[in-house]
């Protein structure tokens, strides 16, 4: 099955394919497209809609305080071990003003790995 967010990744749209690879669709293909043609997309593609907040149609998707990671595990039942405090982790570092529902997160984002091609923030 293929699957469709934003392009521009950022924590959740990271971890999201991660989750969805390990627990959901072992053959899923990603797809990172401009916010504005993710619908349009999605549709011509035949693909899942995942991560796009101020999208209101795409069901995976932030919920409130809740990041799209959280969305896949609710709508998936996904019950492994340490999926729901991983969760935690996922938003705290996505979600601005939820850093306190997983506080070791603030020693892991000043540690962001730097990529060959990506420059010094």
């Amino acid at each position: 099955m293929k699957w469709i967010t934003r392009k521009n990744i950022k924590v959740d749209r990271v971890a999201c394919p991660w989750l969805i690879r390990r627990f959901v669709d072992p053959q899923a293909e990603f797809l990172f497209v401009e916010e504005n043609e993710l619908l349009a997309a999605a549709e011509r593609e035949n693909a899942i809609p995942f991560d796009a907040p101020r999208l209101a149609e795409i069901k995976l998707n932030h919920r409130g305080p809740r990041c799209s990671f959280e969305a896949i595990i609710e709508d998936y039942q996904l019950k492994a071990p340490g999926l729901d405090r991983l969760g935690l982790i996922v938003r705290a570092a996505d979600v601005k003003g939820q850093e306190q529902v997983a506080p070791r997160r603030n020693r892991l984002a000043g540690r962001r790995p730097r990529f060959c091609c990506q420059r010094a923030l």
